[in-house]
């Protein structure tokens, strides 16, 4: 009994889980992304307009569009990120990409690295 307790407490937190997850967000008017070359060690801070593409290395980003808590552009900022590589028909990374999780969906590649700081809420 108890362990049939504890399963359907599991299930009701797993399709409770999503619902929770859920809040109201807000649209940036783009984002800052920080990139880092391994090989080299240079790191920049990418700044970036939704639907705008910026060039790192061998890399082209394009942001979709970063999103943000409603009332909170601090807070948890996710992006939707298209990284394409010169010389590779398939992207690199397409997705979102977590401020506060980077690790999470992240960009695999043996030189860069791109990850999500914030979203802009101003041109």
């Amino acid at each position: 009994m108890k362990r049939l307790m504890s399963l359907l407490l599991c299930a009701g937190l797993v399709v409770a889980g999503p619902l929770a997850a859920q809040e109201e967000v807000e649209i940036g008017a783009g984002a800052t992304l920080r990139a880092l070359d391994k090989v080299d060690g240079s790191v920049r801070d990418i700044k970036m307009r939704n639907a705008s593409s910026a060039r790192f290395g061998r890399l082209t980003i394009n942001l979709g569009e970063c999103r943000y808590p409603v009332g909170d552009p601090a807070g948890d900022a996710y992006a939707f990120l298209t990284i394409q590589e010169d010389g590779r028909a398939e992207p690199r990374f397409s997705g979102w990409m977590v401020a506060s999780a980077p690790a999470l969906n992240a960009l695999d590649h043996p030189r860069y690295d791109v990850w999500v700081m914030r979203c802009n809420t101003n041109a």
